[in-house]
C-alpha cells in the first residue's frame, strides 16, 4: 500500500524552531497523549506519568565534534596556495576510514591531503557526488581524542543556519548518559533528562537499560519520493547487548511497559526483534523504515521531540500512534506554542 510524503508536510512558523534548550531542562514541555487524549505537560512531569516496573530504553551514544575545519595546502606554479574547507564527519566506513560532506566539495582532488590540525590530518581517498571518503592519520582512542580538540558540535541545519555551534553546545547537545564515541547527531529526547531526574525515576520503581545506535547524518536526509514505502533509509550501526535484551524481555513478562526514549532507540530494539518477533541480542547494522502499517514486536510507548516536515521521523510517529492521531497532535503543539526540533519541547506517546 502506498503511502504518500505530501501527507506528512505541515506549515511550522519559523519563530517555533528551538535553538537552544530550556533550562532547566524539567521546564521543557511534554504533550502526553494516552488513549487517544492529549494534555500538557513538563518534562519534571514524567515522575507522575510512569510507573513503578516501566523500563525505558535509553540510546547511550555520545557524539562527536563532527564538524572540522580543514586547510588544502597545494604547490603551484605561482607558489604555494592553501584554501580552507569546512568537513562534517558523517560515519565510519568498514575499511576504518570516515565519510564526510564538505564544503565546498567542487574542487577537492582525490588523493589530496586535508591538514586539520598539527597533529591531525586526512588524505582523500574517495569522492563521490555529495561526499568524500577520509583516511586519517590516527584511529582508535587517539583519533577520538584529536577531533574532540579540533572539531565542533555538529549542530542540525536548521540550528546551523540561525547561529554557529558553540563551548555551551558541548554540553547541551550530549546527553548525560553518553558513553560509546559514533554519533554525530543527538538521541535529543534524551537531552531533556538530567540526573536528578534519573535518580527520582528510580526512586519511583522506573527501571532503565542501555542501547547504542550511533545516529549518523542521514538522520536529516530529506525522503525524495512521493511514495514513500520505496524509500532507501541510510544504515545507522547499533547493540543491543544480552542484557539489555533480558531487561526488556523481563519487563514485557511482568506485564510492564517498555518506552522507547527517542526514535533511535526505538528503531534499534524493533530492528533486534525482526527475526522472531521477541527481543534479542544484536550488533550490526539497521536501516530500519518504521512508517504507517508497521507491526511492532516491543515498544509500548516513546517519548521523541517535535519533527521535520516530511521525514522519516515523522512517519514513525504516525506508525504508532495513528495518521489521524499524529495530525491532531501537531497541530495541538504548534497552536499551543511547543518548540520544536533537537532543542525543543518533547512529548510522551503511549498509545
Amino acid at each position: 500500500m502506498a503511502v504518500s510524503l505530501s501527507d506528512f508536510d505541515f506549515e511550522l512558523p519559523e519563530e517555533r524552531i528551538a535553538t537552544r534548550p530550556l533550562k532547566p531542562k524539567g521546564e521543557a514541555k511534554l504533550l502526553h497523549y494516552e488513549k487517544g487524549l492529549f494534555y500538557d505537560r513538563h518534562v519534571a512531569n514524567l515522575i507522575d506519568l510512569l510507573h513503578e516496573g516501566d523500563l525505558l530504553v535509553l540510546n547511550n551514544t555520545r557524539v562527536i565534534a563532527a564538524r572540522l575545519r580543514a586547510e588544502r595546502r597545494r604547490e603551484t606554479a605561482q607558489g604555494p596556495v592553501s584554501a580552507h574547507i569546512e568537513l562534517t564527519l558523517m560515519n565510519p566506513t568498514a575499511q576504518g576510514h570516515w565519510r564526510a560532506m564538505a564544503k565546498p566539495l567542487r574542487k577537492v582532488l582525490v588523493g589530496e591531503v586535508l591538514h586539520i590540525s598539527p597533529d591531525l590530518w586526512a588524505e582523500v581517498v574517495a569522492k563521490t557526488d555529495t561526499d568524500l571518503t577520509l583516511a586519517f592519520n590516527a584511529e582508535g582512542a587517539e583519533l577520538d581524542a584529536s577531533i574532540e580538540r579540533s572539531g565542533q558540535m555538529p549542530l542540525p541545519p536548521y540550528i546551523a543556519a540561525k547561529r554557529p555551534p558553540d563551548a555551551q553546545d558541548r554540553q547541551d547537545y550530549q546527553t548525560v548518559f553518553a558513553r560509546h564515541m559514533g554519533a554525530v547527531a543527538a538521541p535529543t529526547a534524551s537531552l531533556h533528562f538530567d540526573q536528578s531526574l534519573l535518580d527520582a525515576l528510580a526512586r519511583k520503581g522506573v527501571c532503565f537499560c542501555e542501547v547504542t545506535l550511533h545516529v549518523g547524518a542521514g538522520t536529516f536526509l530529506p525522503v525524495k519520493v512521493e511514495d514513500v514505502t520505496t524509500h532507501k533509509m541510510h544504515a545507522e550501526w547499533g547493540d543491543v547487548s544480552a542484557h539489555a535484551a533480558a531487561q526488556i524481555s523481563a519487563t514485557k513478562t511482568k506485564g510492564g511497559r517498555v518506552i522507547a526514549v527517542g526514535t533511535t532507540a526505538l528503531r534499534l530494539i524493533e530492528t533486534a526483534a525482526q527475526t522472531t518477533g521477541q527481543i534479542a541480542p544484536y550488533q550490526g547494522f539497521t536501516d530500519i523504515f518504521i512508517y504507517p502499517g508497521f507491526d511492532f514486536k516491543v515498544t509500548d510507548g516513546l517519548m521523541t521531540n517535535f519533527h521535520l516536515p516530511k521525514s522519516t521521523l515523522l512517519m514513525l510517529v504516525a506508525a504508532l500512534i495513528g495518521k489521524g492521531q499524529l495530525d491532531k497532535l501537531y497541530a495541538h503543539a504548534i497552536a499551543a506554542e511547543y518548540r520544536f526540533f533537537s532543542y525543543g519541547d518533547s512529548s510522551l506517546l503511549l498509545p
